[in-house]
This record gives C-alpha cells, structure tokens and sequence, in this order.
C-alpha cells in the first residue's frame, strides 16, 4: 500500500518510443520512498508504447481538459529513440518545462532528454551530463558537461542513460526526503551493497 511522506508530486512523461527502464524506475523508487508520481502521456491516449514495444497505461493524458502542470512539482523526462524526440516536439510540455525552469521548480532528464533541455537554452551555464552519443548537443547549447552518473545544478537534474536510473531515481529522493532516506532505500532495494 502507498504512504505519502511528502505532498510534493512528480509527472513522469511518456511518449511512443520512450525507455521504459528510465521511467519506470523513477515511478519505482518515487513510489517506494512514499512520493505521489503519475505517468503523463503525451499522446491521445492513455497508453504509451517504448521503444521495445512495452505498452505502458498511463495515470493521466496531457491533453485531458482536467490535467494541470500546476498539479505537480516535478518534472521527469526519461530518454530513449524517437521518445526524446517526440517529447521535444510536444509544445504544451515544452512550454511548461521553460516554465518550470524559469519559477526554479524541479525538471529532471535522463539519457538523451537532457538535449531538450539544452535546444530549450535551460541548460547554458550549467552543468549537466547525458547519454554519452548526445553530449556534444549540450556543448553546443551552452551546458558544462560532467562525466557523473547524475548532476544536479540548482533546479535540474540530469542523468547518463539506462544504466543510471536508478541513481537518478534515488537523487529525486533525497532531494524531496534528503540523502539520508535516498540511502535507507538503496541499500533497501540492494543497490550499491
């Protein structure tokens, strides 16, 4: 049964050809330590099909009259091809990701998301990585990039790829229920042991 630690909220979004792993291990982790996280389509349906054919029902539709960004505190971009294009290419969450951005709330990117962010101009001036193939993109648009698996400057959180999702995952932890509680569920999910 979920328990809510925390009112703050996360949107996961989904588009066709999103990596599954990205998102729902951040759905995962969120769910584990007690933060509310939905999925969020940005099709015109409910369900969402990654790059390898999953088909994932997501908790809510962008284009539904009763979704609202305000809802949430977070945004999560997870990567993946043609996901990270499609999501780029959706106006009302661009929109809202500068806007997020711009009012110093939370957006977070994993593998080649982190280049939205980048194209977006959020990321000039600041340090942030991605999947290694893409880091000449975040060059090109300003961003300091650093090898880690996971880089948070100020409100945004980028990550490598696949591989490091779950320490993306338990970096939103710790910053909604600080790195102490981030560790307690690591060594929950025997990661790092």
């Amino acid at each position: 049964m979920f328990t809510a630690t925390t009112d703050k909220r996360v949107a996961v979004f989904l588009a066709e050809g999103m990596e599954e792993i990205e998102a729902l291990t951040v759905v995962d982790l969120l769910y584990r330590a007690g933060i509310p996280c939905e999925t969020v389509s940005i099709t015109n349906s409910n369900v969402a099909t990654s790059s390898h054919d999953v088909s994932i029902v997501c908790d809510r539709e962008i284009g539904d009259t009763r979704f609202d960004f305000d809802d949430y505190d977070m945004i999560v971009l997870p990567g993946g091809m043609p996901g990270t294009t499609n999501l780029g290419e959706c106006e009302d969450l661009t929109d809202q990701v500068r806007r997020f951005a711009a009012d110093g709330r939370q957006v977070a990117a994993i593998c080649a998301a982190p280049t939205i962010l980048a194209k977006l101009g959020l990321l000039e001036g600041r340090r942030a990585t991605c999947f290694p193939n893409l880091q000449d993109v975040l060059v090109e648009n300003g961003a300091t990039l650093v090898q880690d698996e996971v880089v948070v400057d100020g409100n945004i959180t980028t990550s490598k790829g696949m591989g490091t999702a779950i320490p993306f995952g338990l970096a939103i932890v710790a910053h909604y229920l600080g790195q102490q509680t981030a560790d307690d569920l690591a060594r929950k999910i025997v990661y790092g042991c």
